[in-house]
């Protein structure tokens, strides 16, 4: 298993960090978006939608994704989307989690594929923009997901005594989300640092933070953003639960699904988008 996990990984990153240094966007935003289109097919999957229908869901975002991309602008100018988006995770996402995994399934359908595919084009369009605005900022913004995820993994296992979410993610500790926080506010500090040593194409999240709002506010603006991480991929997680599913798909060996891999980025990007063009 866990050699296959890793060859999945090297494949990926293989195919994706080739389209991070290309100066031409397109290639990144055209594999990603294949990516969440992917995503997508399993979300309809996940919620009972069989066959054609779910294809159509990830052919549906797919175009959409296409059409946005074409007229792009920068991200400044949908500051309002990325501020809805902000919003909408933090209650929505309160709601959902507080409903727990019974909850879900009482949603009419249409509303359910409707949502997913909605949170899958925000977080996909934010992905795209972040890459627009520069490799730097869109690494850092990655990076506090993944060390929030790290991080959390080894305090928990470490550490972890109070159950975080048990009807949803028996897993999780509150332990494991402090060692989370602390290992974002390392990464932080480390990265506030290498952008004053090393000339990047953009300012990174922690820089364009700092400089408009000051070193504290940054830091909890980066504790929040590590936080909705948790509510992401909890949220997920409830969906499998409603359903009884382990893993979104088989689409990554190793990993499982697409949406077992994002679902955290999810609220993260369009959420560090409306931090840092407020």
């Amino acid at each position: 298993m866990l050699r296959t996990r890793v060859i999945t990984a090297l494949v990926l990153l293989a195919l994706l960090l080739p389209t991070l240094w290309i100066a031409n966007h397109w290639p990144f935003v055209l594999l990603t978006l294949v990516l969440l289109s992917a995503a997508a097919w399993e979300w309809a999957r996940l919620n009972g939608v069989p066959g054609a229908a779910a294809l159509a869901c990830a052919a549906l975002l797919a175009a959409a994704g296409i059409a946005l991309a074409w007229s792009a602008r920068p991200a400044a100018e949908h500051a309002a989307v990325w501020r809805m988006a902000a919003a909408a995770w933090v209650v929505g996402g309160a709601w959902a989690l507080r409903g727990g995994p019974q909850a879900w399934p009482a949603l009419p359908r249409a509303l359910r594929i409707a949502l997913g595919l909605l949170l899958l084009g925000v977080g996909w369009w934010a992905l795209a923009q972040a890459r627009i605005v520069g490799v730097n900022y869109l690494l850092s913004v990655l990076c506090i997901v993944w060390m929030a995820d790290i991080a959390a993994y080894f305090g928990g296992r470490a550490f972890g005594r109070h159950r975080l979410a048990p009807s949803i993610s028996p897993g999780k500790s509150w332990e494991g989300v402090a060692s989370g926080l602390l290992g974002v506010l390392v990464l932080a500090v480390f990265w506030l640092w290498l952008d004053g040593r090393m000339a990047a194409d953009s300012a990174s999240v922690f820089s364009l933070l700092n400089q408009r709002f000051g070193v504290l506010p940054m830091l909890l603006g980066v504790l929040a953003l590590a936080g909705i991480s948790v509510v992401g991929d909890l949220f997920e997680s409830l969906i499998k639960r409603a359903v009884g599913a382990k893993d979104s798909s088989a689409l990554l060996p190793g990993h499982g699904g697409v949406l077992d891999r994002i679902d955290a980025l999810l609220p993260v990007l369009p959420c560090a988008l409306a931090l840092t063009t407020w």
